[in-house]
């Protein structure tokens, strides 16, 4: 099933696309275990977040959303720092949107997930707490 899934992704027709993201977010809600897969499926998803047409933006947030179900915050995090402060202002506003869509549905797995960063001068990033019980 999983290559009908990367054909489908590939398409250039649009509705294949969409009912492909639609299955997936629907298989990544149902799967446990299959972790491999998942992230293979999510490689085929991600490039398709700069679509256009509302119905495969919708489509594809909604498999980005299950695989944030299925293979954790973390993950789809990697992802998504990427791009939050690339140059393009249209890039931006797409990893943006999939960044406050991700904080609101798991704001303590991101908060957990954030990359350490040094202290500085004026600026502590430093999180003793979370240290402390990890």
């Amino acid at each position: 099933m999983t290559p009908l899934l990367e054909d489908a992704l590939m398409d250039r027709d649009l509705v294949h696309r969409q009912t492909a993201a639609s299955a997936i977010e629907h298989i990544s809600l149902g799967v446990a275990g299959c972790e491999d897969a998942l992230i293979h499926l999510f490689n085929y998803v991600w490039p398709n977040i700069f679509e256009t047409s509302p119905h495969v933006v919708n489509a594809v947030m909604e498999a980005i959303e299950g695989m944030r179900v299925a293979l954790g915050a973390a993950m789809v995090l990697n992802y998504c720092l990427q791009g939050l402060f690339h140059p393009s202002r249209k890039v931006r506003e797409v990893y943006w949107k999939i960044y406050n869509s991700l904080y609101i549905g798991s704001q303590v797995a991101v908060v957990t997930a954030y990359p350490v960063l040094e202290d500085e001068k004026n600026n502590i990033y430093s999180r003793p707490e979370l240290v402390m019980f990890i």
